[in-house]
């Protein structure tokens, strides 16, 4: 007898309930998680998709896609949704299976300091889900120097050996095609059991994260990392010029990783900001949003005096 959707079902009370398959997404700080998930929704032809993150300001989501908010969900155009699910995911997940009808499927894009095969773990264990796979993305222009660095390393190296798939994003950055081609042998050697597609601004095929169909080795929980990373939040910032400001946070010596936020300038307009090292992009908000800027560090390395200096008060 057939469901229509296509998707196992299993024995749940007294109705067959839909197993929903869940995908994770991970990589570092800057990786480009967020545009990925902006062109899933933008491209979800008609499939239910809910977006887990643990706050919504942690994903951006496309303003011309938003319907309607609430305390904790984001109804987006196409049927699908956003959700906020702090420090407890199982509670979230539990809560959209029991949506009527339920999403056809779930993303949760992992903090850029987690490990995401620790994040699939949970997911295999919750009846009603099953984890479709975990998905990293890998800034090509960085992802190396990241693998080497002696605070970080392990981390990255760890990341990368979650996935089943690596997303080499970013590669209009690198400066020739012979070095596109290096750092995917490299991610390659790196994670032999992930395979590695390329993509350039986030346009990533759907089907890559939504064609998932399991885990090519049963996901392993690793330490928690970010305990070693520490944010300062500015919500005081004045006008401004938002590139100069933008700019002078990306390349200033601040210890700032990862910065993203709002900001206005003189005329009062908002800015969206974005810095990922010593890279920086702004772009006119849609939305007349209020000054404000994370910023993300290692521990003891944020120059909080200089930060205020630079954007006002923190808190």
């Amino acid at each position: 007898m057939g469901h229509g959707t296509g998707r196992p079902y299993f024995p749940g009370g007294r109705a067959l309930k839909p197993v929903i398959p869940v995908a994770v997404i991970g990589g570092y700080l800057g990786a480009g998680k967020t545009t990925v998930v902006n062109h899933l929704l933008r491209n979800a032809a008609g499939r239910r998709i809910a977006i887990l993150v643990n706050e919504f300001g942690d994903l951006p989501i496309d303003e011309d896609l938003i319907e309607a908010e609430s305390e904790d969900i984001i109804a987006i155009s196409g049927g699908c949704i956003c959700c906020s699910f702090g420090s407890d995911l199982t509670a979230a997940l539990i809560k959209l299976s029991e949506l009527v009808p339920p999403p056809d499927h779930v993303v949760i894009e992992a903090s850029g300091v987690a490990m995401p095969g620790t994040v699939a773990l949970s997911i295999s264990i919750l009846p009603g889900f099953a984890l479709a796979g975990v998905v990293v993305l890998a800034d090509g222009e960085r992802i190396q120097a990241q693998a080497e660095d002696d605070y970080i390393g392990d981390m990255i190296l760890r990341q990368l050996s979650d996935a089943d798939v690596i997303v080499h994003s970013k590669t209009d950055l690198q400066p020739n095609v012979g070095g596109v081609e290096a750092v995917e042998s490299w991610l390659q050697a790196t994670a032999p059991q992930a395979r590695v597609v390329t993509t350039t601004q986030g346009r990533l095929p759907p089907d890559i994260i939504l064609g998932l169909t399991g885990p090519n080795a049963k996901p392993q929980a690793s330490p928690h990392a970010d305990a070693g990373y520490e944010t300062l939040t500015f919500r005081q910032i004045p006008p401004c010029v938002p590139g100069d400001l933008a700019q002078n946070l990306a390349t200033g010596t601040y210890g700032v990783i990862r910065a993203k936020g709002f900001l206005r300038d003189s005329e009062g307009r908002s800015w969206v900001i974005q810095t990922v090292g010593r890279r920086f992009e702004i772009q006119l908000s849609q939305k007349l949003e209020p000054a404000g800027v994370v910023c993300i560090g290692r521990s003891g390395t944020l120059e909080a005096g200089a930060l205020e200096a630079l954007l006002g008060p923190a808190g």
